[in-house]
């Protein structure tokens, strides 16, 4: 499922990158797709297992312990990315944010600390993301054309910014619901829960979100392409 959901992006970006330019043929060294950017499959994996270790060393040694564990969890997953001479971004961008996340836990003396840095990440993502909307700016669009080089030139199209609206409205949703759910479960001192939403409402519910994304991509692509406008950079 994984393998059809880097495909349908690859093919996603193949077909917006071609509108309004033409074909050059098949370039030596594609642009990687979305999922490998973030590191592919495993690079998800590695995302995980700094908070379901915090979470278990927490539950069975305590807090100082559980922030040693989830750091030391994170340098080694950098170690071996680098190593195995994998994408070593999305590790150290991983590795920030576990420290980050550990340094407020230490602060606030609680293990549900280290979840307090997401919770109102969620929330100042989906204030931003909305108010893209509300300016006609949606970020959806932006930050597609900016990871696919497929440029602007859809601002330019009044329906495109409509698809590109709904997809940034789903982005929204999602960071929303994120909030929401987990800010509850952080009054009620539920850590354990906690780390099982973070898990579950983060990248799966982010797949569907960015499903809309690209199906406002392939709309505005098929648009463009069937009434170019001049690009913009």
């Amino acid at each position: 499922m994984t393998q059809d959901f880097d495909r349908t992006i690859h093919t996603s970006t193949s077909t917006s990158t071609s509108t309004g330019e033409p074909d050059r043929g098949h370039h030596k060294n594609p642009k990687p797709t979305m999922l490998e950017q973030m590191g592919g499959t495993t690079g998800l994996v590695y995302t995980m297992l700094p908070i379901v270790v915090f979470v278990l060393a927490n539950a069975s040694l305590g807090l100082t312990p559980a922030i040693c564990a989830a750091v030391g969890v994170g340098v080694a997953i950098s170690v071996l990315r680098l190593v195995r001479k994998e994408p070593i971004q999305p590790a150290l961008s991983g590795l920030f944010g576990v420290g980050v996340a550990s340094a407020v836990a230490w602060q606030t003396g609680s293990a549900k600390g280290f979840f307090l840095l997401g919770i109102w990440s969620n929330l100042a993502l989906g204030v931003i993301f909305l108010l893209s909307v509300l300016v006609r700016r949606p970020l959806a669009g932006l930050v597609w054309g900016a990871l696919n080089g497929t440029g602007t030139a859809w601002l330019q199209d009044k329906p495109s910014i409509r698809y590109y609206d709904i997809a940034t409205l789903a982005l929204t949703a999602v960071f929303a619901a994120r909030f929401v759910v987990q800010e509850w479960l952080y009054e009620q001192d539920a850590t354990g829960w906690l780390a099982v939403t973070k898990i579950a409402m983060g990248y799966p519910l982010l797949g569907l979100a960015l499903l809309v994304v690209l199906w406002a991509a392939r709309r505005s692509a098929k648009r463009l392409k069937a009434n170019p406008v001049q690009r913009l950079a």
